[in-house]
């Protein structure tokens, strides 16, 4: 198990956690500090510090990802406490037009309460799972779908060519497709095509 590797000292499998996880727990902390890319990297630093103190701690009753998420909204909470800045607990990943705009065609002109409720449920659904993938596949799903990057560019942020970028892309369009399907019970067409 990778935890108990990290938790005994051993630097590969070190290096190898925090090429997995900082990046996916840098994405999610952007989004609770309305893009604030330095305060993000701080907050995560900090996480990965505690996390390395606290690893031997980790019992695997929960996901390890959810468990560094729980310690990051902490660290979070705490530096927003100490700087005295306004916690914010959740961003809707609606607040993206490309997301907004596949949420609002489930829903078509239908503005009861039910129907807005149930579409903030699937953004939150996208939003975890997005959170679970491997650090490349959500990365270029994000980049596809939410910022509108070209294959050219997610190869070049990927450090891959554009051929392996297209590959990387239909891969982690089928591991959300799974993922969500798994997750949630939901068929996740309307957000990924």
């Amino acid at each position: 198990m990778l935890a108990g590797r990290v938790a005994a000292g051993d630097q590969q499998a070190f290096d190898g956690f925090f090429r997995e996880y900082f990046p996916r727990l840098f994405r999610f902390t952007l989004l609770r500090v309305d893009n604030n890319q330095e305060l993000a990297e701080e907050i995560v630093q900090r996480t990965m510090c505690i996390v390395v103190r606290k690893m031997a701690s980790f019992r695997g009753e929960a996901l390890l990802f959810t468990w560094l998420c729980q310690i990051c909204r902490n660290e979070k909470n705490a530096l927003f406490r100490e700087r005295r800045l306004l916690v914010r607990e959740s961003i809707p990943i609606d607040d993206h037009p490309a997301v907004q705009a596949a949420l609002e065609a489930m829903g078509g002109d239908d503005f009861r309460p039910e129907t807005a409720q149930r579409r903030d449920e699937i953004a939150h659904f996208v939003r975890s799972t997005l959170e679970h993938l491997p650090a490349n596949y959500a990365t270029a799903l994000e980049m596809k779908y939410v910022n509108g990057n070209s294959v050219a560019e997610i190869a070049r942020r990927l450090g891959i060519g554009e051929k392996a970028a297209e590959s990387v892309l239909g891969r982690a369009r089928n591991a959300f497709r799974d993922g969500f399907r798994s997750l949630w019970d939901l068929e996740p067409g309307f957000v990924v095509d």
